[in-house]
């Protein structure tokens, strides 16, 4: 990765990437590979020049965008490890993980320098920006050629990203080259029938940037060589689409929920789009039938992956207009995650007591097996063993195995309730409520339910209520949320314990969160 760009820039890629807004690391919207190749060279002189030496940590908190993976491979370059983390922490959380990782170097910028007193948690700190007294700036490194790439095992941690921490503090996850690039990107990388990237193509990624996921997509998507790649970052998202209607988007579910009202307006930027790509989070059925309906291909598809940043993509399921176009009927559609990649991954459904493995149809906790599991947790090493069962990797997710091998998606352990899935419910809430954004069921112990419903003006119609709760379980009253209102992570996930503390206090749940 410390290499990828300029071995792109030396095979002649002529792949143009446009931004929404200017990295923070230098101006300009639009870069071809030889530009970004120097860019990154030019990142490592600077990380050079404030100290950063091989095998040191360096810790990347900023603003999000795509060039937090140019300064992870400026880091890689020098034989660093990156460990990534995402602007959207809370200020305390960053604190714990910074103790965590004991960084050598903190480039981070002035917002979130702000905050605290985190140059103490690094033994240096460079700013990309401004900051206070103390730091390095850009001023004082610039100008330092890069040192020649450095070479490090397949099996040496090659970068740190974390979790999304929906259900609390986030994990550190360290991957090494063989798990993230060899198992993971390489098989990304391939030109697969339907689904390949295309030189044709133009590529939109609307990510957390922090994340795993980018990090693997930026090792393949340049290697397949798009005519274009659009980066949405936040800022200007809607006009670069409508400049550059792209024909592969891959984005994370909040953005899709969003960016929904696009279809249905005149310019619909994505009347072009062969293949829609979804992960992090679960999809409900009528934002993924909006996309499809909005794009003009023939035959366009939704491609949603279900995995974990420790495990990389675990099932792929592909939706078309035709398997979602029954509303009524969302159960074989989004939450059926489809079956393990052949030769890459087993899965098995168990008993969550017992462990033992339990026949199809019955409900348990979701194990997996793959040569792409991570190294381990910084700093927990405890957690991450919790978690392993005689190599199978507990995912800490509820589900079923159906007789063909796929697997359906309940919940999570830790949000489980005896009465109902939570998943499932979300699903037909939103059908049935047009109006809502985005629905949350929320179990308490020792009452119904709690419904959450994320509207655009926080307001939900009672009558309109009344009728969707026909044939459903018992739920407590509805509380109608603004989407600013809800609390999320980086990837635009909700915090359901941060939002069910906000709701009722600290209220026991049902699951055990043993295994999160």
């Amino acid at each position: 990765m410390g290499v990828l760009f300029d071995e792109c820039a030396e095979r002649g890629i002529r792949t143009i990437v446009h931004l929404d807004r200017p990295f923070d690391l230098a101006p300009g919207t639009s870069h071809d590979l030889p530009a970004l190749a120097g860019l990154v060279r030019t990142a490592a002189g600077w990380l050079a020049a404030a100290g950063l030496r091989r095998g040191e940590r360096v810790a990347i908190l900023k603003d999000n965008h795509w060039d937090y993976d140019l300064l992870a491979c400026a880091a890689i370059r020098l034989g660093a490890v990156p460990a990534l983390l995402s602007g959207q922490l809370p200020p305390e959380t960053v604190e714990v993980l910074l103790k965590r990782l004991d960084p050598a170097l903190l480039v981070s910028n002035g917002r979130h320098l702000a905050v605290g007193d985190l140059p103490a948690l690094a033994r240096r700190t460079l700013t990309l920006d401004h900051g206070p007294k103390g730091v390095l700036t850009l001023d004082d490194v610039r100008g330092h050629s890069a040192p020649g790439p450095q070479r490090r095992s397949a099996d040496a941690p090659l970068v740190i990203n974390h979790t999304s921490g929906t259900t609390g503090l986030p994990k550190l996850v360290t991957h090494s080259t063989r798990t993230i690039i060899g198992r993971l990107a390489r098989f990304e990388a391939i030109r697969w029938p339907v689904i390949g990237t295309r030189r044709t193509d133009t590529v939109a990624s609307a990510s957390s940037f922090a994340h795993g996921r980018t990090f693997c997509w930026t090792a393949s998507v340049l290697c397949l060589a798009p005519e274009k790649i659009l980066i949405l970052s936040g800022e200007h998202d809607r006009e670069l689409l409508e400049q550059h209607p792209p024909s592969l988007l891959e984005a994370l579910p909040s953005w899709y929920v969003r960016h929904q009202h696009l279809t249905a307006e005149p310019a619909n930027p994505f009347r072009r789009v062969r293949l829609f790509v979804s992960t992090y989070d679960a999809m409900h059925p009528p934002t993924v039938r909006a996309y499809l309906h909005a794009s003009r291909r023939n035959r366009p598809l939704w491609m949603q992956g279900w995995g974990q940043t420790e495990t990389g993509p675990l099932t792929f399921r592909f939706l078309t207009r035709k398997a979602l176009a029954h509303s009524h009927d969302p159960e074989p559609t989004t939450r059926n995650l489809g079956h393990p990649l052949p030769g890459r991954t087993r899965l098995r459904v168990v008993d969550p007591s017992t462990f033992a493995p339990l026949p199809p149809g019955h409900t348990g906790l979701v194990l997996a097996r793959t040569k792409a599991r991570c190294l381990d947790y910084v700093g927990e090493p405890d957690r991450f063993a919790a978690k392993d069962t005689a190599g199978w990797w507990n995912t800490g997710d509820l589900g079923r195995q159906t007789r063909s091998g796929a697997i359906l998606f309940l919940d999570r352990e830790v949000d489980r309730t005896p009465e109902l899935s939570c998943v499932r419910t979300e699903d037909l809430l939103e059908e049935r409520l047009p109006e809502v954004l985005e629905a949350v069921v929320l179990g308490v112990l020792g009452q119904p339910p709690i419904p959450v419903l994320v509207t655009a003006d926080g307001t939900l119609d009672a009558f309109a209520w009344k009728r969707a709760l026909r044939d459903l379980p018992p739920l407590a009253d509805p509380v109608a949320l603004t989407w600013a209102q809800v609390p999320r992570t980086g990837t635009g996930k909700v915090r359901r314990q941060e939002l069910l503390d906000r709701l009722v206090g600290r209220a026991a749940r049902h699951g055990s969160g043993r295994w999160t």
